[in-house]
């Protein structure tokens, strides 16, 4: 995957990547040593959440499944209940972040050129351009793909995946990794099915336990209002279960894809 093509080396990480590298050094040995860093620099983020007791969401999926949209209903409805915060990122443009500051909320771009997911230390460079204090939850939209977002930690305590009705209703068959890396999963577009005869919310469902997963799946539409309830109470009981973790000094870490899958063996750097 990301040694594959490239990715795992970003505008966040670069300078750890090309340095002198010894004869005999295998290109494993390099990428392993990036994904430390990246873990390391994770811990690290989390740790500052974790001081100031905030909730941290990293929001994936595939390009157009209506994140921000997700973004600027729940803001709508919360803003006035908890102060939220948004780290944006796309390969390009500030146009999502634009969106979330139109609502009254600071937002901050991160633009990854061609890397197709954010990491830890893109994330913390956005921390230092925004003020998290008296921050409750931090929403980080990451880059639209379905495969990378899900292996690398960000600091995050919960990943939540969007499954857009107006994708294929076996994604979660065919992409395991994100969907499993999920604490939960939301079905979004619903108000489109009564147009959509191509998309069957049970199959998805049964793709979904399919991989052991007993997250919640929460069909929604953002645009239309529905289903927004049941999202909103799994972020006040996030919240809420996050304010007892720091209280008893512990914290929460989101499944990350094992190491041992995220590498694969190549014959040069």
């Amino acid at each position: 995957m990301c040694d594959s093509c490239g990715c795992n080396v970003t505008p966040g990480n670069k300078h750890l990547a090309y340095k002198p590298v010894k004869n005999g050094t295998s290109a494993v040995s390099v990428l392993k040593k990036l994904l430390a860093h990246n873990d390391d620099q994770a811990a690290h983020n989390r740790t500052h959440f974790d001081a100031r007791g905030i909730l941290t969401i990293n929001l994936m999926s595939s390009p157009g499944s209506g994140k921000t949209a997700l973004l600027e209903a729940t803001i709508d409805a919360l803003k006035d209940e908890f102060k939220l915060a948004v780290i944006e990122g796309d390969l390009e443009t500030e146009n999502d972040a634009a969106r979330i500051r139109a609502r009254g909320v600071a937002a901050y771009q991160v633009t990854t050129g061609s890397a197709c997911h954010l990491d830890a230390h893109m994330v913390h460079e956005a921390l230092h351009h925004l003020d998290l204090s008296g921050v409750d939850i931090l929403f980080i939209e990451n880059v639209g793909n379905l495969v990378c977002p899900a292996s690398f930690d960000l600091g995050q305590h919960r990943n939540v995946a969007l499954l857009s009705v107006t994708e294929g209703d076996d994604k979660p068959a065919k992409y395991p990794v994100m969907f499993r890396a999920a604490g939960a999963v939301i079905l979004s577009k619903t108000d489109l099915l009564p147009v959509l005869d191509d998309f069957d919310p049970a199959k998805a469902e049964y793709c979904l336990r399919q991989l052991a997963s007993t997250v919640p799946l929460l069909p929604l539409s953002a645009r239309k209002g529905q289903g927004m309830a049941a999202w909103y109470d799994w972020l006040r009981h996030e919240l809420a279960a996050q304010r007892a973790r720091v209280q008893d000094g512990a914290t929460l870490k989101p499944h990350i894809q094992p190491e041992g899958i995220r590498l694969h063996t190549h014959a040069g750097v």
